[in-house]
């Protein structure tokens, strides 16, 4: 069966702004500043810079290494290294599915905001509005009871976008987008940063966030912390990173886009802490309280904290809102297309789907789901618990698991390692075996080993055990047993590179094994060749 030939960026700066584009997202502005508040301060940039360069930069530059060499979504690629890796793909494009239907749903609120901002809808009473008049949240989870149309309708919204851009495919629909997408969040996010800053007490929250705590380094808690905040801002772990690289022309420099996309992302979350708590200074001023008595992240911030924050400002309330809420729909649109285009891409190389074929059946499948779930008056507790175990118990332990995998068992990082000097301008040395062999499993095993125990002395939350049994651990195990079973499935479909491709590959410099049937594993230094494939 001859495949079509797979899609590629038109440029190296598109594929630069849709990895940016990923990476930035809602956690970057509204969990980042409480994290390195909460950690030590200005102090805590120490650690994170070397969490950036041990963990963070290195674990893009191997999952670009393996897309970019295997041109293929993350189950394909890792099967075609080998074949009971491919388990690891599908648990990822699993863990996408799940964060893709309430992410979108995140997004919607944000929407909505940015409208309710324009008259301050929520009166003086922000807590309860959101709660209460907006969610209509129920007291404890339960069943799916009641239907919220006013929330329900957003949501439609958000995914008509992002479903139009997905089916336009790589080049016009996600690269154009995301020229778009990422300038206009830049500009948005600094006319914010600047208003912010021009507030009364603004200082004072620059002060509790910048002010180091130096005896915190002792504290092996805000390592984590640092390692923990730059594995979940950079959009590694989920397979996305595989997919986007897996576009990329034969001639690309991968070492040298990871180093952009590292620190253009920490950047950014730089940025938004300065407008966090130049904001949170104002609003401690305003109250006559302590910035440590407002400082907050997540939901609290964005739906509580800032909405109490734009009806104090004396002028340009609206503004404000608009800007912040603004930027919170554009940096999570650009981050929920590059989740969904991991399960897109899975399918299609699965089942040899069009993408038009493939956005309405699987993103219109994940739309569906979002739309039924989370405007319902449980919707909100759903959403709280997929989000901590999917993210604790998922993403990390996945990472974990392709590391080892292919760290530990094949010894493939000098194979990697070699692909991204060829075809980069930074030449990769022994620090970044070490980095990815060593530190970074060690690190993300006791992430896990810490999660692990917390969980097990309490329920999270406060929530009952059996909601956490069947929407939480259930979920995250479901995660992985659904990765299992697809990879146990057999193919129907020619595994096999195209002609255009292997064309492609040889006036490109493409290597050798990139014509091998995928079912081979690619040479290693010693040029052995170890048939693992379907007969």
């Amino acid at each position: 069966m001859r495949q079509k030939p797979r899609e590629q960026w038109g440029t190296r700066a598109g594929f630069l702004m849709a990895a940016v584009g990923s990476a930035v997202g809602l956690g970057n502005i509204w969990r980042f500043p409480y994290i390195a508040y909460d950690n030590g301060g200005g102090a805590f940039l120490l650690p994170y810079l070397i969490a950036l360069l041990t963990a963070g930069i290195p674990l893009l530059i191997l999952e670009y290494s393996i897309g970019h060499r295997y041109r293929s979504s993350a189950p394909l690629s890792y099967r075609r290294i080998w074949r009971p890796a491919e388990a690891i793909g599908w648990w990822q494009v699993a863990i996408c599915f799940i964060i893709a239907i309430y992410y979108g749903a995140i997004i919607a609120w944000s929407a909505s905001y940015v409208w309710f901002s324009t008259t301050q809808a929520w009166g003086e009473d922000p807590d309860g509005f959101f709660f209460g008049d907006y969610l209509q949240m129920s007291e404890g989870p339960g069943g799916v009871t009641g239907y919220v149309p006013a929330v329900a309708w957003p949501i439609i919204g958000v995914w008509a976008v992002v479903l139009v851009i997905l089916a336009l495919g790589v080049r016009n629909g996600i690269e154009k987008a995301t020229k778009i997408f990422i300038p206009l969040l830049v500009v948005l996010f600094l006319i914010l940063v600047v208003q912010a800053l021009t507030l009364d007490g603004a200082t004072t929250g620059l002060n509790a966030l910048f002010t180091p705590d130096w005896g915190a380094m002792l504290n092996g808690g805000v390592w984590v912390a640092a390692y923990g905040q730059i594995f979940f801002s950079l959009s590694i772990g989920f397979g996305i990173m595989v997919t986007y690289a897996s576009y990329l022309k034969r001639k690309a420099d991968l070492t040298g886009s990871a180093m952009v996309a590292g620190f253009a992302n920490s950047s950014f979350e730089l940025l938004a802490g300065i407008g966090v708590f130049a904001a949170l200074g104002f609003m401690a001023t305003a109250a006559g309280t302590a910035v440590d008595e407002v400082a907050t992240s997540g939901i609290g911030l964005a739906f509580i904290a800032f909405p109490q924050i734009i009806s104090t400002l004396p002028f340009g309330g609206s503004l404000f809102g608009v800007l912040f809420f603004g930027s919170l729909v554009i940096a999570g649109l650009t981050s929920l297309i590059s989740i969904v285009q991991v399960v897109i891409s899975a399918v299609q190389d699965r089942t040899g789907m069009g993408r038009l074929q493939a956005v309405l059946l699987v993103g219109g499948l994940i739309a569906l789901v979002s739309t039924l779930l989370f405007p319902t008056h449980q919707g909100l507790h759903y959403l709280d618990v997929f989000d901590h175990f999917i993210n604790q118990y998922g993403i990390v332990l996945a990472a974990l698991a392709m590391l080892i995998a292919f760290g530990w068992i094949l010894r493939r990082l000098p194979m990697f390692q070699e692909h991204a000097n060829k075809a980069s301008s930074i030449r990769l040395g022994t620090w970044w075996r070490i980095t990815l062999g060593i530190i970074t499993p060690i690190l993300l095993g006791f992430m896990m080993w810490d999660s692990l125990r917390t969980e097990l002395t309490e329920n999270y939350a406060g929530y009952p055990t059996g909601f956490l049994l069947s929407a939480g651990w259930g979920v995250a195990i479901g995660a992985l047993v659904f990765g299992v079973i697809m990879a146990l499935l057999p193919w129907k479909r020619a595994d096999t590179i195209s002609r255009d491709d292997a064309a492609r590959t040889r006036t490109e410099g493409g290597t050798p094994e990139q014509l091998q049937d995928p079912g081979q594993v690619t040479p290693d230094s010693d040029q052995t060749t170890r048939k693992e494939g379907d007969q």
